[in-house]
Formats: structure tokens, C-alpha cells, sequence
């Protein structure tokens, strides 16, 4: 899978850009601030339909604009697709393909998958438990598309039933309605929240060996790289061998919120869900976060994403519709040996895009076709 085109309209820092890629490496080169790093987000947003940078959409519109459009054209073996996001913010974000009637914006998640890592997924170590719960939720949205409604809905439901909460907590009494109504929410969140679960644990499933070989190969094996889930839901924690189904963690969460009504009235929020849950990432006997040194968590933050490349790879093992992965402004932060390993370990990609301030950082191995950027009078620009 590869995109050998690439156009933004009013997105970022660019009133208008196109780009010609080619299968391999693609280098993007300019000084910090130049817009690279625009152009890799937006190929990750047009397969993700979302930013590795921000948790809006508003950013991502040209300044005093109102609307965003990227389109690509993405080539799976001899199938050629195109495919346009309009991002409208404040409002639904559209998308169309092969030039049809823009209709909503999930109906192009699964045209074109993408892995991106930046100096921003070091959260993915040293930020708050919701960096990683979102590298899951995407992972899994990326395997399997009709899942982002999951999230969605589970989202919507658990802004409704804290309402509920934080109200009655504010009012200073409990009523029998309120109870009623709980009792329609706890349902439906159980329901959402079972999905988004079993979408997780599926998905870690899959990463743990992945992690362990990709964080070997990258660091030299000298310490072993793992995981465990935390789960305000105990059925969900801890690592599986077979993940229990929607039905089974349905009745697990239900019973959960059932057993801290009284701690929720209390505080007027809900305690227990998957937006309460965490991924504690290990080297060897230690966790990661507040023990590992810093070429340790690069090596570890890298070995998410690569790992999550190679889920995505197995998911369909047809070789033309591996990822397109992406590496910003990464070369510069390795020393010579740890840059030589990741290029052998993303050599095998169809398509890499790969952004660098300096030239020089980027390793012989990836060397493909460069594409200049530079910052204009009205923008970021591509250099012809």
C-alpha cells in the first residue's frame, strides 16, 4: 500500500501543496518549523481520521479558514482509490471516494492504513494513561473500522451518565428517577464499554510478541519488554491468553458499576470503565515510566509503533497492503547504531516517509527521493 499523491488544502500551515511520492523511502527535509511535519500528520489523519499532535480538529485548519481538505490517492496492488476528508470544525467531517458525494467521515477509515511515530509518542511512556489508552483505541479502529463507533458511543454515553452523577450530587439529594435513569445508562455504558474492551484486548493480544522481538532487535535484547492491562473491570486485567467476549465483560462492568454506586453518588463521577484504564509497560521486572533511562523509553516508545506496524501487517498478510509508516524527526534523537538497526527493521516497508531537519541524520540504507520544505510569506511550501 502506498500513496503517490498527496494534496492540502488550507490544512496547517499550507494554503495549498501537492506532493508526488513513490514507493520506498520518501525523505522530507527543512529547517524545524518548515511544515514536515504537517504533511506526515496529514497522512496519518487521512488513514486515522485523527492527530497524533492535537485532540481537535481545529488546529488543523489554516489559519482564518474555515475548512480543511486532504486528499490522496492510494494504490493496494493494481486497485487505485481516491480518497478526500473535508475537516469542518464545529461541524461533521465529510469524506468522498473516487471523487463521489462526500458522505461521513468514517466511511473512508480502512482505505488506507498508516503507522507514525514522532518526538510526541514519548507520552506514549511519560504522559497520562489517556496517550495510551487512545494508541489502543486507534490501533484497533485501524483493524477494524466499525469499531471507532464503539468508542464513540461509549464516549457519549459516559458525558451523560457523569451529568447524571455531578448533578444529583449538586442538587444534594438522590431520587427514585435518578435511579431509574442511572439504571439506563449503566446499560448502555456497559454495552459500549464491553465493545471497546474486547476491541483492547484483542489488540494486545496481538502486540505482545511483536514488542518483545521489536524492542530485542532494537535495543540489542538487553532488557525484555512487556506489559500488563489495568482495569477498573478485574475480568479485563492483567494479560490473556483467550479474551473473554463482549458478553462477558457486558456482565463484569454492570457489576462493577453496580458494586461502587455509592462512591460514584459520592463524587459525582463515574469510577469504573475503560476510560478509567491503563497499559503499564515493563522492561524486565521494572515498569518503564519513572525507571527507564531516555535512549530507553525512545527504544520503547519506537517499539509500540513498530510493533503496531507489525500487527497490522499480519492482520492481512497480502504484501500490498502493509502500511504506510512514518518517522518524524526521529534519526536525529539515535546514536549511529540504534539508527542503522531501525532502518533494517522499516526497510521491508512498501512505503516510508521519513522527515529530517538535517539531511545528514538520515541513514544510507532509507536513502530515496528528497522533497524540500520551506516556510514562505503565505505558508509552508513545497520546494519545486
Amino acid at each position: 500500500m502506498y500513496l503517490s499523491h498527496l494534496s492540502l488544502t488550507q490544512y496547517r500551515s499550507y494554503v495549498q501543496a501537492d506532493l508526488a511520492l513513490v514507493p520506498g523511502p520518501n525523505v522530507l527535509v527543512g529547517s524545524n518549523g518548515a511544515g514536515k511535519t504537517n504533511i506526515v500528520e496529514a497522512v496519518g489523519y487521512l488513514a486515522t481520521q485523527a492527530s497524533h499532535r492535537v485532540s481537535h480538529d481545529t488546529p488543523l485548519v489554516h489559519f482564518g479558514a474555515s475548512q480543511a481538505i486532504i486528499r490522496g490517492r492510494i494504490h493496494r496492488g493494481e486497485r487505485t482509490v481516491s480518497l478526500e476528508v473535508e475537516i469542518n470544525p464545529g461541524k461533521s467531517n465529510r469524506a468522498a471516494v473516487n471523487r463521489g458525494a462526500p458522505q461521513r467521515a468514517r466511511d473512508g477509515l480502512g482505505l488506507l492504513r498508516s503507522v507514525l511515530f514522532a518526538p510526541e509518542d514519548l507520552a506514549l511512556i511519560t504522559g497520562d494513561p489517556s496517550v495510551r489508552r487512545r494508541f489502543l483505541d486507534d490501533l484497533v479502529v485501524q483493524l477494524r473500522p466499525a469499531l471507532g463507533d464503539a468508542r464513540s458511543d461509549y464516549d457519549r454515553v459516559l458525558k451523560q451518565r457523569n451529568a447524571l452523577l455531578k448533578n444529583a450530587k449538586l442538587s444534594g439529594k438522590w431520587t427514585e428517577d435518578h435511579g431509574h435513569t442511572l439504571a439506563v445508562w449503566d446499560e448502555h455504558l456497559a454495552r459500549a464499554g464491553a465493545r471497546v474492551l474486547n476491541g483492547r484486548l484483542h489488540v494486545l493480544q496481538m502486540l505482545a510478541g511483536p514488542l518483545t522481538e521489536s524492542y530485542t532487535a532494537l535495543a540489542e535484547g538487553r532488557k525484555t519488554a512487556g506489559f500488563s492491562y489495568e482495569s477498573t473491570v478485574p475480568l479485563a486485567a492483567g494479560q490473556h491468553q483467550e479474551v473473554p467476549d463482549e458478553q462477558m465483560l457486558h456482565a463484569a462492568l454492570l457489576a462493577e458499576l453496580e458494586s461502587h454506586r455509592k462512591p460514584e453518588r459520592d463524587r459525582g463521577v463515574t469510577l469504573v470503565g475503560p476510560h478509567r484504564d491503563d497499559l503499564a509497560l515493563t522492561l524486565g521486572p521494572a515498569p518503564v515510566k519513572g525507571y527507564a533511562s531516555h535512549g530507553e523509553t525512545w527504544s520503547m516508545a519506537l517499539s509500540l509503533k513498530l510493533a503496531s506496524y507489525q500487527v497490522l501487517v499480519a492482520d492481512d498478510p497480502d504484501p500490498d497492503a502493509r502500511p504506510v509508516l512514518i518517522l518524524d524527526d526521529v534519526f536525529a534523537e539515535l546514536d549511529a547504531d540504534r539508527r542503522s538497526r531501525l532502518a533494517a527493521l522499516t526497510a521491508g516497508a512498501e512505503q516510508l516517509l521519513v522527515t529530517a531537519a538535517v539531511a545528514g541524520d538520515i541513514p544510507q540504507e532509507l536513502d530515496g527521493p528528497w522533497i524540500g520544505v520551506v516556510l514562505g510569506d503565505e505558508g509552508s511550501e513545497i520546494e519545486p
